[in-house]
């Protein structure tokens, strides 16, 4: 175990050292490294390749492995109805400190933002509610996986882990199938991770050519004001409820989760480091239903970094455009926007096409503002998938407390260090393929189940 470990510690350090070599190349040869950025979108790709199957693994064996479906409900039910409030929250937030800001006053337009933000906007495709519902709905059971849609993929998982669960006994043998399915993804998804260093390389080294210093300086209000923001969301609200609602320290809970930061910051997506926040969830001692069903509906429907993003960049571009939103148009267009950026998470440049959809469906006047943040909305993007990963983990945590699904004595003992993830397999075999309620899960070392899932 302390070999692996200590492999995996020379990965990490790798992509730091990719990261600042990319910065550097992007400065000193900005030409050479906006070539190189198929090297960031290729390392991307596979990860975003193993998202389906991770998702479906993770629900089915989740809702499969429970008896009762009505637990099922109430587990989704609270999530569903925790992230409104969180996002609502981010919302509010976002309104205040860019309002007191004000970022945008004295910028103005230049011709190629323009085209830009056209672009842009051309690139969101606002979607009406009727259009949304619909598209979650897959052409067949098998394009929910080739089409790397997530929501598409959640709705499959959902409807088979119901249909294993009222099979019975029946279901078992399916169910110790997917289970080893699940094994094999996460075996997969460990090769992967070695290519990070490359990829890291390629994406810092192609952003920091194509942007420069410049747009940076110009810039930096709105970006040190997000930032900071996002920072405060992340440390006062959801620090404060976790410590409140579960004795947790939001500190020791993101200290573990330290190398899923990194590998956010590298890729500007924390749809990366999903099939590794589910791993570590269940590892950390909440219960495989909970992480299976909060984990991949957070990442569709937990979106507080892209509301906070959203609402400052809105406020941002009427600004600089000198065509201020008022309070009422500010709360109808984000309000919109945030419906509109459901399944969205995690996708790279997807907040920035929803910000030029929702402008071009509300206030078509101020798309072309969108290309005054085009050069830094990479850089944006970071912040945006830390934050919403972090309120991800948090919001885990908090549901597993809240169901009583949440083991609080294997949580300390990790947190401490005392007992380390498997950072070769992702998934931790010390219970054998079989659950106690019969069902087959890799189940990572945490206390032995009863037949409802919670800990013993």
């Amino acid at each position: 175990m302390a070999a692996r470990r200590d492999k995996t510690h020379y990965l990490y350090i790798a992509v730091i050292g990719a990261v600042l070599l990319g910065i550097a190349v992007g400065f000193a040869a900005p030409g050479v490294a906006v070539e190189l950025k198929p090297l960031g979108t290729g390392f991307v790709n596979l990860i975003k390749m193993m998202i389906s199957p991770v998702i479906f693994c993770t629900i089915v064996l989740g809702i499969g492995s429970v008896r009762k479906a009505a637990k099922v409900g109430a587990v989704g039910g609270l999530a569903l109805g925790y992230f409104m409030i969180m996002s609502t929250v981010a919302l509010a937030i976002g309104l205040l400190v860019g309002n007191l800001l004000e970022p945008g006053s004295g910028l103005h337009l230049t011709e190629a933002a323009r085209h830009a933000g056209e672009a842009q906007a051309k690139a969101g495709g606002a979607q009406s509610t009727p259009e949304f519902l619909l598209a979650i709905i897959p052409t067949t059971m098998v394009s929910a996986f080739t089409g790397g849609q997530v929501l598409q993929t959640l709705l499959v998982a959902l409807l088979c882990g119901f249909a294993l669960q009222a099979m019975g006994p029946a279901g078992e043998p399916l169910l110790r199938g997917i289970g080893h399915v699940q094994k094999l993804v996460f075996r997969v998804l460990a090769m992967i991770m070695w290519a990070a260093p490359v990829g890291a390389f390629g994406a810092i080294a192609a952003v920091v050519g194509a942007t420069g210093i410049d747009a940076l300086k110009s810039l930096a209000v709105i970006m040190i004001g997000f930032y900071t923001t996002c920072l405060l969301f992340v440390i006062v609200v959801l620090g404060t409820l976790l410590r409140v609602c579960t004795g947790v320290s939001v500190f020791a809970l993101l200290r573990y989760l330290g190398r899923e930061f990194l590998l956010i910051l590298s890729t500007s997506s924390s749809e990366s480091a999903l099939p590794r926040l589910i791993a570590k969830m269940e590892h950390l001692g909440v219960s495989k239903p909970v992480v299976g069903i909060t984990v991949p509906t957070g990442y569709s429907f937990n979106l507080d970094g892209t509301a906070i993003y959203l609402t400052m960049s809105s406020l941002f571009i009427a600004e600089a455009m000198d065509k201020p939103l008022a309070i009422g148009e500010q709360i109808s267009l984000l309000l919109f926007m945030i419906v509109a950026s459901k399944g969205a998470a995690g996708v790279t440049g997807a907040g920035l096409a929803t910000l030029a959809g929702g402008l071009q469906s509300h206030r078509p006047e101020l798309v072309d503002g969108v290309g005054l943040i085009v050069g830094i909305d990479r850089f944006m993007s970071e912040a945006r998938a830390l934050t919403n990963f972090a309120g991800n983990a948090v919001a885990t945590v908090l549901i597993g407390t809240w169901t009583k699904e949440f083991d609080r004595d294997r949580a300390a003992e990790v947190l401490a260090g005392r007992c380390p993830f498997d950072e070769t397999t992702l998934v931790e075999d010390t219970h054998g393929d079989q659950a106690d309620d019969g069902a087959a899960t890799p189940v990572p070392a945490q206390p032995a189940t009863p037949k409802d899932g919670v800990p013993a």
